[in-house]
């Protein structure tokens, strides 16, 4: 059975799609471009907050000086409201504390920037034990980079086979592809399951639950709809 279940945050864990579009609607209308509608936010999302920006951005203003000065903005905004709106999906408590009756430690592999990423996770989940908690730091590549997971194993001391990555886009598929660990897609994210079959993911899941009953039965899965 696995050991380590690695998450990824915005789409997995928690449902922060409408703070992630206010704060880059903030960004953008003050520094004089169009806003975007909430719901056109999760095409934007899944390479970290700078490509975020790059994506809403007309596109003959992604100079890299235009994308730093909303990204100074965009976290200006969002550090004071990543909790507005943000929810936790329907299954994923219960799902967590499954896997820690069953003795798998759990982990969190995050574009987001690390000082949002530790704030949002205390705050969603203060009583919960991660092995690890990683986000996007200066000088490290973001997902589908391998490097979060690999530093993820390291301290948490567990080997590939052991670890399970588990994610809602074709960014985090092929993040445990180029690892070389296994991975679950899940459908209620900003993605959907094409996505996910195309990036090839191991198994695709419709509910929470459904990850325990891949964890327990060691691979042998039929899909839940």
């Amino acid at each position: 059975m696995k050991k380590l279940a690695i998450f990824d945050l915005d789409g997995t864990l928690l449902n922060t799609i409408t703070d992630l579009g206010m704060a880059t609607n903030y960004a953008l209308g003050k520094n004089g471009f169009p806003s975007h509608l909430i719901t056109s936010y999760p095409n934007f999302v899944g390479n970290g907050v700078r490509k975020l920006i790059e994506r809403t951005l007309p596109s003959d203003a992604t100079d890299s000086d235009t994308i730093d000065r909303l990204l100074i903005d965009f976290k200006e905004y969002y550090d004071g409201h990543n909790t507005d709106y943000t929810e936790i999906y329907p299954g994923i408590i219960n799902l967590i504390e499954g896997l820690n009756l069953l003795g798998v430690r759990i982990a969190v592999a995050s574009n987001k920037y690390q000082s949002a990423t530790e704030k949002i996770i205390k705050h969603y989940f203060p009583n919960l034990e991660f092995a690890a908690i990683e986000g996007q730091r200066e000088g490290i590549p973001v997902k589908p980079d391998p490097s979060i997971v690999f530093s993820i194993l390291e301290k948490a001391n567990v080997i590939k086979q052991d670890a399970i990555f588990i994610g809602d886009s074709g960014v985090d598929m092929e993040t445990a592809r180029r690892a070389c660990v296994d991975s679950i897609g899940v459908t209620w994210g900003f993605r959907g399951e094409n996505e996910l079959r195309r990036a090839y993911a191991m198994y695709v899941v419709d509910k929470p639950e459904n990850i325990l009953e891949i964890i327990k039965s060691n691979g042998i899965y039929t899909r839940y709809m």
